[in-house]
């Protein structure tokens, strides 16, 4: 008997109680911490009324008291002192911060009619402002070494149901803090009266500034290293003479935790949220078990029955799909994860095709297509088949002033011999042909202006070699820093009001608040990567020598020269086997254990390229697991990677959001494990997009996001030959 199955827990539970009355046991089983963990607070949110959420007792667990109209502002809220903001402020701009990066905060977007605080599972707008009033549990994991300090919050509603018990597991998306899943896991997982575990995995805000020694708390507030003491989220490792001649060095400069840490945090996202679940079932207990002794409660929550989904999205959908393969204790019982950068630990043995043809590659670790994309992605846009027929979008988001220096990456591109052609547009198109045999589709041709404007692969590359080959603050490896930089792309003292509100404003990441890739050698001084000149082809090329000193510490060889790295190259090859360790300790296995598992994803994701991630784990899946595998994969056409973008004018008329579909996604999961009903069958889903003029686009409606169906049609079919996965057009 399978006491882990959904359907056996509470008759398990039921045993074991039998067997405690009939003397199996002279005393209960006792709840007791998990280990490594360390609980800094529990607070209780009333969420009597939508107010400032300025303070514990305004605030809620889902919108921090700001409620559906609050959320849906563009006005950020205010802090009484900008410059020492209070830990309550942090976390209601937290909450505003991450739930509006992760969906389309819009009307006409849908939000409060489609999705949002407002509106039940069912659809319907029954849930006024959408304050939760609950419980909320922080608690930090560590190793030992001081190092890893993984936050969890576990939020635990007033309507949680102790007679059917149920868990939603949301590591944060991105290199997001520990709120990163408040529009995903908690929105769902909150309305449908679950508690939540969500946990930061090692990533989160972790701001250090070298110059004064100061750090993010766990609770968001700044602090000197020594005044923060165990209750830091991060510093770098890096004595005080050591940090003294950096600041000399490279004065100005910022650490950021998933970069920093030197342990590579994304080897443990899997544990840390099967760690983030084992505490919420500790804080269940500590809420709802029959008190023992002194403040030690009787074991009533266990995970056999507890229903547990974990859920989320992005660098969480695939921290989830790790968990899944790791879990060797039966937490989990369904997974739903939404554009998961998943990666398989190998390209062999299975594939990807599109309409009976296979695609050009497939199953490629994030770091090797991300940096395939920083060296061709600025040239590549400027080909004729890139171009967007709407120049408002063009304008947006591949901001004009950088054309000169993408025709300069084109041409510095054309001296090494990486692309061909004697003109920008045929050196261009060359670009595009070798991003498509890369793997990129078809859909992602327009779609690679905004993300080299956002400088996405620029800002991976630096960080993800760093963080893989375990680098330190003072490496500054391929030349690469961080810092807060001017409109000019200058280095300059991080602003003390940014620096203060880090925690709610920055979303892990060298985007720019307040951190940006800085390339230090850059001729004339220190620039960022957007205004970088390189040192071997003396333009302003967007960084072109950072860039391919990154994808040399990815192959181990020259990208120029094709000669292998030595030990005393530029980088080193012991600096690329140390990256090519890093890679190879993050890749998933394909084992999700027979695990009723859902990966919904956009077609025309960009990001996280769809051939090299949920099309290629659904592959490797049935590969490993064969016809015991319990996957479905939901490709939803006209989606992209960020829903936020969607209020962009020509994002509007050219995109549906993603989110509904991880609504409906979770919905399934549930009736899945609750009652048995059947997962949908692997599928494409048909949108309609808006149209209409960009930047005024059409009010969505439902019609315009249908939902994906127990059975689709044959044409919309995903299927199998043999091991590779087959998508219909």
């Amino acid at each position: 008997m399978n006491l882990h199955h959904p359907a056996m827990k509470l008759s398990a539970v039921a045993l074991a109680a039998s067997l405690t009355a009939c003397g199996g046991s002279d005393s209960p089983e006792l709840a007791s911490m998990p280990s490594g963990f360390t609980q800094i607070s529990v607070t209780s949110y009333a969420a009597t009324a939508v107010g400032k959420g300025d303070t514990a007792a305004t605030q809620d667990l889902l919108t921090g008291g700001l409620g559906k109209t609050g959320l849906g502002s563009a006005v950020t809220p205010a802090y009484a002192d900008p410059l020492n903001p209070s830990a309550a402020e942090l976390r209601r701009n937290a909450l505003y911060a991450n739930y509006r990066a992760i969906l389309d905060p819009s009307a006409n977007g849908g939000y409060g009619r489609l999705y949002g605080p407002n509106i039940d599972l069912n659809g319907a707008d029954t849930l006024g402002e959408g304050l939760v009033p609950g419980r909320e549990y922080i608690a930090v994991l560590d190793d030992g070494s001081g190092r890893k300090n993984v936050t969890v919050a576990v939020q635990i509603p007033s309507s949680f149901n102790v007679n059917a018990p149920c868990i939603v597991a949301g590591p944060s998306s991105g290199s997001r803090g520990v709120y990163g899943a408040i529009g995903t896991a908690s929105e769902w997982g909150l309305k449908r009266g679950c508690a939540v575990a969500l946990t930061d995995a090692g990533k989160g805000v972790g701001l250090y500034d070298p110059m004064d020694d100061s750090v993010n708390k766990i609770d968001g507030t700044r602090a000197t290293r020594a005044a923060a003491g165990s209750l830091s989220s991060f510093a770098a490792n890096i004595a005080d003479a050591a940090r003294a001649a950096f600041n000399t060095a490279f004065p100005n400069r910022l650490s950021l935790k998933q970069v920093h840490s030197q342990i590579n945090p994304e080897k443990d996202w899997g544990t840390d949220t099967l760690a983030s679940i084992r505490f919420a079932l500790y804080a269940l207990n500590q809420e709802y078990a029959p008190l023992y002794t002194g403040s030690t409660h009787e074991l009533k929550f266990t995970p056999a029955n507890t229903l547990v989904i974990a859920g989320s999205a992005s660098n969480g959908g695939a921290a989830i799909l790790r968990a899944a393969e790791q879990d060797t204790e039966g937490l989990i019982d369904g997974v739903v994860a939404s554009e998961p950068s998943a990666q398989p630990t190998t390209t062999a043995g299975y594939g990807v095709q599109l309409a009976g043809v296979p695609v050009a590659s497939h199953g490629k670790a994030i770091i090797d297509y991300f940096t395939i994309a920083n060296l061709y992605q600025p040239c590549a846009a400027l080909a004729p088949a890139a171009a967007i027929a709407d120049l408002s979008i063009y304008n947006y988001m591949t901001l004009t002033a950088m054309t000169a220096r993408a025709t300069n990456r084109c041409a510095g591109l054309a001296a090494k011999g990486l692309v061909a052609g004697a003109t920008t547009t045929e050196q261009a198109t060359d670009a595009l042909a070798k991003l498509r045999a890369a793997g990129y589709t078809a859909e992602n041709d327009t779609m690679h202006n905004g993300h080299y404007g956002l400088g996405n692969a620029a800002i991976i590359g630096a960080m993800y070699t760093t963080g893989y080959g375990r680098f330190g603050l003072t490496d500054n490896v391929c030349g690469t820093s961080f810092a807060q930089v001017s409109a000019t792309g200058d280095v300059v003292a991080v602003t003390p009001a940014v620096k203060a509100a880090s925690f709610a404003l920055a979303n892990g990441t060298a985007n720019g608040t307040p951190a940006s890739v800085v390339v230090n050698n850059s001729v004339g001084g220190a620039k960022s990567w957007a205004f970088a000149v390189s040192p071997s082809t003396g333009t302003a090329d967007l960084g072109l020598d950072a860039a391919l000193c990154e994808r040399a510490l990815v192959t181990g060889v020259d990208p120029v020269t094709g000669a292998a790295l030595t030990a005393t190259s530029t980088p080193t090859l012991a600096q690329a086997q140390a990256v090519r360790t890093g890679i190879s300790e993050v890749q998933l296995g394909g084992n999700l254990r027979g695990k009723p598992t859902l990966i919904i994803t956009g077609r025309s994701d960009a990001l996280v390229a769809i051939n090299h991630s949920s099309r290629a784990y659904t592959a490797f899946n049935r590969l490993v697991e064969g016809t015991a595998s319990q996957l479905a994969y939901i490709e939803v056409a006209n989606a992209q990677h960020f829903d936020t973008f969607l209020p962009f004018s020509g994002f509007d008329t050219r995109f549906v959001p993603l989110h509904p579909y991880f609504i409906q996604g979770m919905n399934a999961m549930y009736a899945k494990l609750k009652n048995g009903a059947a997962l949908p069958a692997s599928q494409v889903v048909r949108t309609t997009v808006r149209g209409g003029t960009p930047g005024a686009a059409p009010a969505l409606t439902a019609a315009n996001v249908p939902p994906f169906v127990t059975t689709p049609a044959a044409a919309d079919a995903i299927t199998f030959n043999g091991t590779s996965v087959n998508l219909p057009k």
